[in-house]
């Protein structure tokens, strides 16, 4: 569907991407020790020493994909390309399978637990790369790490999938993806991440299995993470899908509001679709309850207290959920959310002078302090995938 009533041009976003690619590809190549650094801090300097990812790598490697796949570009390719070389060569685990959390600066395991999460983005990354290259090897590898999520993390007797394991798949006491997170055996982050990767693998990939579990994840956020009454999810779970959380978080409300629906888009079922077509704009106008009067959208409503931090991957993920709610009801107001963001974007969050996105500001616009330009978290994949989204639906 042809986007009306906007108040820029697709142009904006191929500029955007291209803007986000080249800070990527200037700045962000490690010719030492191989690969690409683990880390430039808030002025774009190179951090020494810094680990490196699996979850960074490959969102990197996702995103250079895709950028060939909207446009084949051999330079893109190859830095696509060199991605897939590194993480194959130091993040995956050859003798317990799935990837390691971390690696040192040269490359050797660091962080040796299995976190489902960046098993998940490991299948993204590789599934787009065979789309993109052709590359066999790579759609071998997603394929084996999804059989090993099968294997270790899925819940056959509730559902799901449990968050994390140690190196050689064992109980892990701390599950954390981050400090920030409660220590819960289920997430509604890793379980959106996961229903992003197989059905990614699915293009590549149309197998039966796979569909069936995608089937049942889309049954969990259905069953258990969007809350029916205030269509906010629910973040964080034991095994038996009691809820452990109330806080709510506006950006991944407003990721989950378009990525479920094309995950059902994915499978061509109908009666999905309809399902999730239905569900994206409450949910839409769940996260709408976060956007503040300068356009941008707040990170999350804590018990009792808005954290009106205005971080890089919400507005990113806020830009593709209103856009795809303007789309679905053709009502005005989403299409005004999406350019108040836009607007703030630009003003706020572009880094107009060093490129890429800061990672965000507070309620009074200032920087946020001490964060990242590229690390563990800070990557290409939230802006780059909303320019190609926007791209893609302005076709």
């Amino acid at each position: 569907m042809l986007i009306s009533n906007r108040m820029y041009q697709a142009a904006d976003f191929q500029r955007e991407l291209d803007r986000i690619l080249s800070y990527w590809a200037t700045r962000a190549v490690d010719e030492t020790d191989g690969g690409f650094y683990g880390r430039l801090d808030a002025h774009d300097a190179v951090v020494p020493g810094a680990p490196k990812g699996a979850v960074l790598n490959a969102r990197i490697l996702w995103t250079f994909s895709a950028a060939c796949n909207h446009a084949p570009d051999p330079t893109r390719l190859a830095l696509a390309q060199r991605a897939y070389d590194y993480i194959r060569q130091h993040f995956v685990d050859e003798e317990f399978g799935g990837v390691y959390w971390t690696v040192d600066a040269q490359g050797a395991p660091l962080d040796t637990k299995k976190q489902v999460y960046a098993l998940a983005f490991t299948i993204y990354g590789l599934a787009e790369y065979y789309r993109a290259s052709g590359d066999a090897g790579a759609l071998a590898l997603a394929q084996a790490q999804y059989r090993t999520i099968e294997a270790h993390s899925f819940d056959a007797a509730q559902g799901g999938y449990l968050e994390a394991f140690a190196r050689d798949w064992q109980p892990l006491a701390d599950l954390r993806l981050s400090a920030k997170d409660a220590n819960e055996k289920k997430t509604m982050n890793t379980h959106l991440h996961v229903l992003e990767a197989y059905a990614n693998l699915y293009r590549a990939w149309p197998d039966a299995g796979l569909a069936q579990q995608i089937r049942a994840l889309l049954g969990v956020f259905d069953a258990h993470i969007i809350d029916p009454g205030t269509h906010h999810l629910r973040l964080f779970f034991n095994e038996n899908w009691a809820s452990k959380s109330d806080v709510v978080s506006y950006g991944h409300d407003i990721e989950a509001a378009w990525l479920l629906l094309e995950a059902a888009e994915v499978l061509h079922d109908e009666a999905l679709i309809a399902r999730f077509r239905h569900l994206a704009l409450p949910m839409a106008v769940a996260a709408a309850e976060g956007l503040d009067a300068d356009g941008g959208l707040s990170y999350e409503l804590e018990p009792g207290y808005l954290v009106r931090e205005k971080h890089w991957w919400v507005q990113a993920e806020a830009l593709v959920g209103f856009l795809n709610a303007y789309q679905l009801s053709d009502d005005q107001q989403f299409m005004d959310y999406f350019n108040n963001v836009w607007q703030f974007t630009q003003a706020h969050i572009l880094d107009r002078q060093n490129g890429e996105w800061v990672w965000g500001v507070e309620a009074d616009h200032a920087l946020m302090a001490g964060q990242d330009k590229a690390g563990l978290w800070k990557c290409p994949y939230h802006n780059g995938r909303a320019c190609l989204e926007i791209l893609r639906r302005n076709a």
